[in-house]
């Protein structure tokens, strides 16, 4: 047993109203539950309970034994002083308050039925090898499961804003930086995310607007700030770029980060950090207002063909500077750009909308649909349990329904928790 089972069960009232006694055999109401209060504190505030059949308004405080009281040292906190009811799972000791008089205890044990227990402990404290609901996953309400997966897809859209909105403190609300910034991270995908983040933190997004009209000027200072410029390379190319750097870098005063940050090790070709770079470059040459043309395009394939640009001639010949390779056209999947939309252009869409008063749910539940689903374990094991994603707005409400709530054991907070506790 603990707390969180109490507060479920106190917060939605599911125990039995009949004979409802205190401990010392007192007629117990409860005309509202109060709410519930996560700051310290009493756990429910402004709560209306009827104790013989007098009207207490006040706050209810709530154990799994009543001792916990003394444990927690209650009785030396003033905040504790308006409580009127003490909540518990066993009463095991009276509590007395300063008058000297005991406090009002109810007992649950004795009025939660052993169904609605036997449902909570098969979900919380059995083993399990994915998810704790998964024997029973599959009997879930369609109706339900699809509203669920709507809320939970916002839920992970505002803690991805998180993230995006201290990125816009930092660089005092310049969205185009911002962009710029998700975008590098996610060009470095999970491996190399953290050292793009690093490489577009280095430049101040203002040295970008002021070189991205020349390509050669622009992936020498790209380049340059990874550390990829440091060494000799015998390329002409390699030279010309290192000679570019040195006075990009003397005319706007930079540091760059080490070429060691990148990771090449157990990657595809594809994903070399070399590849990314000159097309995060390429597209930054592309496009010069890309921010004001992602915020304005509401199809999928209008993306494919945004982000449908040439790299450099060297680089279809080349993977890294060192060594030539079959000649290709380096352009970005389709998949990748998937990726592009799910985790840097919708969220940050969302947090401008919502900057501006604007935020549309239809709006961005019509994009995200519109995207593929993500391929990893934690979807394919849904799709294992009969739960299979169509689209990308249910991948990522799953991963959020796996990582916050089935990996936290948070049953009592999710709505499949709920309706398999409650049959």
């Amino acid at each position: 047993m603990n707390e969180e089972f109490l507060y479920y069960v106190w917060k939605y009232k599911i125990f039995t109203n009949i004979n409802l006694q205190t401990s010392d055999a007192k007629e117990v109401a409860i005309l509202k539950t109060g709410i519930h209060n996560k700051n310290s504190g009493p756990d429910f505030l402004n709560s209306q309970v009827k104790i013989d059949h007098q009207l207490w308004v006040g706050n209810v405080e709530m154990h799994v034994k009543s001792s916990d009281w003394y444990l927690h040292k209650h009785e030396e906190d003033s905040n504790y002083d308006a409580v009127i009811l003490h909540v518990v799972w066993e009463h095991d000791v009276d509590i007395f308050m300063k008058n000297n008089k005991p406090l009002p205890t109810l007992a649950l044990k004795n009025f939660v039925s052993k169904n609605l227990l036997d449902n909570y402990s098969s979900l919380v404290y059995h083993q399990q090898k994915f998810i704790p609901c998964e024997n029973q996953l599959a009997t879930i309400d369609e109706f339900l499961m699809n509203n669920w997966l709507e809320r939970l897809y916002f839920e992970r859209l505002e803690h991805k804003s998180t993230f995006i909105k201290e990125l816009l403190l930092a660089t005092n609300a310049d969205f185009e930086a911002v962009l710029f910034q998700l975008l590098a991270k996610n060009f470095g995908l999970k491996v190399n995310g953290d050292a793009f983040l690093q490489l577009a933190t280095s430049i101040d997004f203002s040295v970008i607007r002021k070189e991205r009209f020349d390509l050669e000027q622009l992936t020498a200072l790209f380049f340059g700030q990874a550390g990829f410029l440091e060494e000799d390379v015998a390329a002409h190319y390699h030279q010309q770029l290192k000679e570019k750097y040195r006075y990009l870098k003397h005319k706007h005063k930079l540091n760059s980060i080490s070429k060691n940050t990148f990771e090449f090790f157990r990657m595809r070709p594809q994903n070399f950090p070399t590849i990314r770079i000159t097309q995060l470059a390429s597209l930054y040459f592309t496009h010069q207002n890309l921010f004001s043309k992602l915020m304005s395009i509401h199809k999928k394939e209008d993306f494919y063909a945004l982000f449908s640009f040439e790299v450099d001639a060297f680089w279809k010949t080349h993977y890294t500077f060192e060594s030539a390779s079959k000649k290709s056209s380096k352009k970005l999947t389709k998949s990748f750009i998937d990726l592009l939309i799910i985790n840097t252009i919708i969220p940050l869409k969302f947090v401008y909308l919502q900057s501006r008063g604007a935020v549309d749910n239809n709006e961005i539940m019509q994009l995200i649909k519109q995207v593929s689903s993500e391929k990893n374990s934690i979807i394919s094991n849904f799709s294992a349990l009969e739960i299979k994603a169509k689209n990308a707005m249910e991948s990522q409400a799953l991963l959020e329904l796996k990582n916050n709530y089935c990996t936290k054991k948070r049953c009592l907070q999710c709505a499949i928790g709920n309706s398999l506790l409650r049959k």
